[in-house]
């Protein structure tokens, strides 16, 4: 019996039935399913990315600050790239032909299959040229996306700006791609996942002609795109364009806080620049010019720069020395042109020795903190040692949050130096060093350093009499993003009880009524102020002023630097009192404005930067 000759109707059966399925298919493709029907008339299908619209950004007052632009992408799939008129191509793209080349030849190299950007953010008003004649060159279409508007041109630092991702971002978070933008700096790199939203695709059926023929099947296979949160901050949209004008060639920072809810009003780091300079297809240039540029316009100084308190400190020496019971509010020390202990001398300029420490901050006497000073860390009652005494002067005074980063909701927060007792021992190769070998420290020199916001945070703390919120500038967000602002709504007590400031504060409106800060003076405004000037090895000294008003529920504390300016009452003073009449007021007094004047357009730079 043959055995195969049975087996054969069997494969024959197979075989036919395969047959009738591959036919009954093509049948169905051909005739039934209108969707290959489509395709088969169609050239393409295409996947387009439907980029979500970034969250806008309003101030404090509801004044649009960050909105969206809308900009077009030009890309290119080199395999259904024919032959087209380059000259006209170029023409309406205004572009030159060895950029039409360079272009292409990227694109060629990274796919021939795969679409890629050919030209990014292209104007509406170029676009719209080009739009009409894109039928011309097949294998090219367009993508719209959403570019960054900054409305007011100003609070670069605190803004930021967004940049098209590279492979490092691509390959460190796998949600980004080519093409995607991210935030880079400032409160764009901060909140960069609520403000992103979410992108969408689409697909779409294109002509031979590079034309959209609809949605690929009813838009079925698209995903919608879901729009970034909307942020309200803290900004006072308005004092910020005015600190910016005072600030105008000058080297420095304005920091100023709402001392009730730690929100910050205006953040001014000079010299600065336009955001919007970063937010188009020469970004890259800009940023490089930026970055030579030797006064470092990109450097955020009220966050990243540090200076010797100077005179501004003694307020926390004086809370400090009364809080460890090393002295009262009444206790007096004579001073003679200086602090003299020894052979040393920390000199001080001439005025009545201070009977109380009120009257020492009016005078802002040298003599008188670096004795507070010594006698608190000698203070037997901290610790058997000098080295004990320090220490525990160091923790109290980064109880107001010296010495450490605050935390502001920014990414460029660097932290200051408040040496602790280990800083010292290894300096001078063990616990040989006592209160004269630091004894700088009382007026604010020496080794410490602190940043304007924190200078500015101390000024909310007294104001406070004895705690502050976190300085923040996010203040609202749509939707859901509130619950990350609730660490900005705990306060933070200091080492210092509440009955220690009253004292101070007396002494901080003395130092504007008939000491040191005349120029701070705001018409019918009681005003506590502290002068400063920070030693400066490379040429004149910083100018420094920190202050609150009014002096009973104070609405606004706020800290200035001027850089290479001299004392801190003739310019760092008149900038600060007029910022706290602009947001008290909401406005300047005309008798004031020659101020604004002399302040907008005095030049302090330095002579290199001539």
């Amino acid at each position: 019996m043959d055995v195969n000759a049975n087996r054969r109707p069997v494969f024959q059966y197979a075989f036919i039935a395969v047959i009738v399925v591959y036919l009954l298919r093509i049948f169905y493709l051909q005739v039934i399913d209108k969707n290959y029907k489509v395709m088969a008339d169609a050239n393409a299908l295409r996947k387009l990315t439907i980029y979500p619209s970034r969250g806008l950004i309003y101030d404090r007052n509801n004044t649009l600050v960050v909105c969206n632009q809308a900009l077009y992408d030009l890309m290119v799939t080199p395999r259904q790239v024919k032959a087209f008129d380059t000259s006209l191509f170029c023409q309406l793209l205004e572009i030159d032909i060895e950029t039409c080349r360079e272009s292409l030849k990227k694109a060629r190299t990274y796919s021939r299959y795969k679409p890629s950007v050919f030209l990014k953010q292209i104007p509406q008003k170029i676009y719209a040229r080009f739009e009409e004649n894109l039928y011309k060159f097949p294998g090219f279409y367009s993508q719209v996306r959403t570019v960054r508007s900054y409305e007011h041109n100003c609070a670069a630092h605190v803004l930021g700006y967004i940049s098209e991702v590279d492979d490092r971002i691509i390959k460190k978070n796998h949600y980004y791609q080519n093409g995607d933008f991210i935030g880079m700096s400032g409160l764009e790199q901060q909140y960069e996942v609520l403000l992103r939203g979410n992108r969408g695709t689409r697909l779409v059926m294109v002509d031979v002609h590079n034309r959209e023929q609809g949605s690929y099947n009813d838009g079925a296979e698209d995903t919608l795109a879901i729009a970034g949160q909307n942020l309200v901050v803290s900004l006072d949209i308005e004092l910020q364009q005015l600190g910016e004008r005072l600030m105008k060639n000058k080297v420095g920072s304005i920091v100023a806080i709402e001392p009730s809810t730690g929100e910050i009003l205006a953040m001014v780091s000079s010299p600065s620049y336009d955001p919007n300079l970063l937010n188009n297809r020469d970004r890259g240039k800009v940023f490089r010019q930026l970055n030579r540029d030797t006064l470092r316009p990109l450097l955020n100084r009220p966050l990243m720069a540090n200076y010797p308190p100077g005179s501004t400190f003694k307020l926390m020496v004086g809370l400090v020395a009364m809080q460890t019971g090393t002295i009262s509010p009444n206790w007096g020390y004579p001073c003679s042109r200086g602090f003299h202990l020894n052979g040393l001398t920390v000199g001080c300029h001439s005025h009545p020795s201070a009977p109380n420490i009120t009257e020492a901050i009016v005078n802002s006497c040298n003599a008188y903190f670096c004795q507070a000073f010594r006698l608190t860390i000698d203070n037997n009652s901290l610790g058997p040692t000098v080295q004990d005494g320090y220490q525990k002067w160091h923790d109290m005074i980064c109880s107001f949050g010296f010495g450490h980063k605050l935390g502001v909701d920014l990414p460029s927060e660097k932290g200051c130096l408040i040496p602790d007792t280990k800083y010292y021992n290894k300096r001078y190769k063990g616990p040989s060093w006592h209160s004269p070998t630091i004894i700088s420290l009382g007026i604010g020199q020496g080794e410490i350093l602190a940043t304007p916001l924190q200078i500015a945070n101390e000024f909310a703390c007294i104001a406070n009499r004895g705690y502050y919120f976190i300085p923040h500038i996010a203040k609202k967000f749509e939707g859901t993003g509130d619950t990350i602002l609730a660490k900005y709504r705990v306060k933070h007590y200091t080492a210092v009880d509440r009955q220690w400031f009253e004292q101070i504060v007396d002494g901080m409106e003395g130092v504007v009524v008939r000491g040191t800060a005349p120029n701070a003076r705001i018409p019918g405004v009681a005003v506590c102020g502290k002068t400063g000037t920070a030693q400066n090895p490379h040429g004149k000294d910083h100018s420094l002023f920190g202050a609150f008003a009014p002096k009973v529920n104070p609405k606004i504390a706020i800290a200035v630097v001027v850089e290479n300016s001299g004392f801190g009452n003739e310019w760092a003073a008149p900038i600060a009192s007029l910022m706290m009449e602009k947001f008290l007021n909401d406005t300047i007094a005309t008798d004031r404005l020659p101020l604004v004047k002399k302040m907008e357009e005095a030049n302090l730079l330095p002579a290199f930067a001539h």
